[in-house]
């Protein structure tokens, strides 16, 4: 039967009639399983029960869960262990954008783990991003002289050049 054919009996046949015909059982494996939806669209036909709302986590109380204040301590603490586990690019990339997003500039232990994280993988570039993340994440230029003193023995150690340093034309 042409892909075409089936496509025409799908689009006029119930989707509860259309299952059936060709043997497929969409039942879930649990009574409270997440892959439940097709059988609830092949039984019921229409996609007006389900809900858009997102579940709220609760407390024991049944009040609204409080959000935890996180310290900057525990932040530093928190991404450090992050990049300490960096076993690949995308994972490095993700904590540092993830790092990054917060309203802070990571503390230079932060960056460390970051770079050492970058070498790990082989990452290049990504090294030589993490100091243009620090520059447009830094108040003024001299707070950003004084991370590039803090990390330069590891800089130097890695083999990580600034992109000043590989484009000094650009630098403004």
């Amino acid at each position: 039967m042409p892909s075409s054919s089936l496509l025409r009996i799908a689009a006029r046949a119930q989707p509860s009639t259309f299952f059936r015909a060709n043997g497929l059982r969409m039942t879930p494996r649990s009574s409270n399983a997440l892959y439940a939806v097709p059988a609830l669209i092949a039984t019921s036909g229409s996609v007006s029960s389900f809900s858009t709302s997102s579940i709220r986590q609760s407390d024991k109380d049944g009040q609204e869960a409080s959000h935890h204040e996180e310290s900057f301590e525990e932040f530093t603490a928190r991404y450090e262990k992050e990049f300490d586990q960096v076993q690949d690019v995308f994972e490095l990339q993700r904590n540092l954008n993830n790092a990054f997003a917060y309203d802070l500039v990571p503390s230079p232990s932060v960056l460390t783990a970051a770079l050492k994280a970058a070498r790990r993988v082989n990452d290049f570039p990504t090294a030589v991003r993490i100091f243009e993340g620090i520059k447009a994440k830094v108040e003024n230029r001299g707070q950003y002289e004084n991370y590039l003193e803090e990390l330069k023995p590891l800089r130097e150690e890695l083999g990580v050049s600034l992109k000043e340093d590989l484009y000094p034309e650009e630098s403004k």
